[in-house]
């Protein structure tokens, strides 16, 4: 029970939270009548606000999740989503669409406390199947919602407001299961545990195999306060000290680098392909299909994500060659939508473009945490993200932001299509190194047991 439980909470919250019909909609929403935005005000106005105050926020909420112990932070992004679908609802004008984007960036940053919760209330031998179970709930909401989006507005004919209406009634839903949650008793970093800084200890951990990986990934983490209450400091030196040690071993580095890389132009092709769909088909005068691409695409990549451990790839050796040539076809993608005018291309290269993300992204989870234990995973994908919305910000900045260039969406995805091509080189090159690189050694091993082996030999008869 005291597994069943906080799981099951934990399923109904993610599964209400993302079932939003109104998402795939969302620019057409507020292009349309009901808010009669401009496309200059929704995108270089209004939607870079959700970057910046992710980025702002998002450190303070990861210190704050571990120092409140998960609970309260989860009430506080129910909150935060109920408060964003009624002021979409309700509120109407420039400022208040840009105060929605910050609070809807406040629940964005707390995601960090969903998936922490659940390791500190349940034993480590259920983190895989837990973690499985809240991650693909969130994924199956988010189809849902969007197959549902679609089709009130294609078969029952509804209005956007109606979707409003209801993606808000589905976060009052949400919003009922966090309070049922136990308390947590320990947490990661503030409040740890006698038993929790034993199970990291080296004896309990399984050595790596890689020789390039051999920095103590899986050792003991720095915990001299285990068993007590941190204070402040204290904690950002431990989390500065372990940050350092891990991002010394090369694969993990490697994995992290395009873990950056590419959710920061994964963020921005999400974020602003609905509005490049409105220039190719615009919604006032056509039947628009949104809802069943973010479905389609949703459930292809959670497919993608889940067949992952059936190729037959040696991540470690040909990891950053793989992907160099997907980030060379998500490039690909993004420039087939920006550059043939056709809708349903357009949906195809999107969906493609979902799907290989979430494969990658995927590989890039496992291949990093298979080197880390619990306390250094979150702190790792902490950090990756942290510098994926960092390098957003810079983009959107330049790019984006009226303040900045400002360029139309059509040109924005030019850039992030050279973007992915940029990542594609920097990963040929980097997967060259490794092969010239583990040939090389390979040589060296080769030509040192051949002096060995001549130097055992015995010498020849001379007669």
């Amino acid at each position: 029970m005291s597994l069943f439980y906080p799981t099951l909470l934990l399923c109904l919250y993610g599964f209400f939270s993302n079932l939003r019909p109104l998402e795939p909609f969302l620019t057409a929403y507020l292009m349309g009548p009901d808010k009669n935005l401009t496309e200059t005000e929704v995108v270089n106005e209004i939607y870079p606000v959700w970057t910046y105050s992710y980025l702002v926020l998002l450190f303070p909420v990861f210190l704050a999740t571990d120092y409140l112990r998960y609970k309260p932070v989860l009430l506080l992004q129910a909150t935060s989503l109920v408060v964003t679908y009624v002021m979409l609802w309700k509120a109407q004008g420039l400022l208040a669409m840009q105060l929605l984007e910050f609070v809807f960036g406040l629940a964005t940053a707390s995601d960090v406390a969903y998936y922490s919760y659940i390791y500190s209330v349940v034993e480590p031998v259920h983190y895989k199947k837990v973690t499985g179970y809240c991650r693909s709930v969130t994924l199956f909401g988010s189809a849902a919602g969007s197959l549902m989006g679609q089709l009130l507005l294609s078969v029952a004919e509804a209005q956007l407001l109606n979707l409003v209406i209801i993606t808000m009634s589905s976060a009052i839903v949400a919003f009922v299961a966090p309070w049922f949650l136990p308390m947590p008793q320990k947490s990661l970093f503030f409040h740890t545990s006698t038993e929790a800084a034993e199970d990291r200890s080296p004896s309990l951990l399984e050595e790596a195999e890689d020789s390039k990986s051999k920095v103590p990934l899986k050792g003991q983490v720095s915990s001299e306060a285990g068993g007590r209450r941190r204070g402040l400091l204290e904690v950002l030196r431990l989390l500065f000290k372990d940050s350092i040690q891990c991002y010394k071993c090369r694969p993990l580095l490697a994995w992290s680098l395009w873990w950056a890389l590419a959710t920061c132009g994964y963020y921005q092709i999400v974020n602003y392909a609905q509005v490049l769909w409105e220039n190719i088909r615009p919604s006032s005068d056509y039947e628009i299909y949104n809802g069943y691409v973010e479905t389609a695409s949703t459930l292809l990549g959670a497919l993608a994500a889940l067949l992952v451990g059936c190729l037959p790839v040696s991540w470690t050796v040909w990891g950053e060659l793989a992907l160099c040539v997907f980030s060379l076809l998500m490039a690909v993608c993004v420039f087939v939508m920006d550059l043939v005018k056709d809708i349903w291309v357009c949906y195809c290269s999107y969906i493609l473009f979902r799907s290989i993300y979430m494969l990658l992204i995927t590989v890039a989870t496992y291949e990093i945490a298979a080197s880390l234990n619990m306390q250094r995973y979150a702190l790792v994908f902490g950090v990756n993200t942290f510098v994926a919305l960092l390098l957003q910000t810079v983009i959107t900045v330049v790019v984006v932001d009226s303040a900045g260039l400002g360029l139309d969406v059509i040109k924005q995805f030019l850039i992030y299509g050279g973007y992915f091509a940029a990542i594609s080189v920097i990963f040929l090159l980097a997967g060259l190194w490794t092969l010239i690189s583990r040939r090389r050694s390979e040589q060296e091993v080769l030509a040192q047991d051949g002096a060995e082996t001549g130097s055992d030999s015995p010498a020849s008869d001379t007669r």
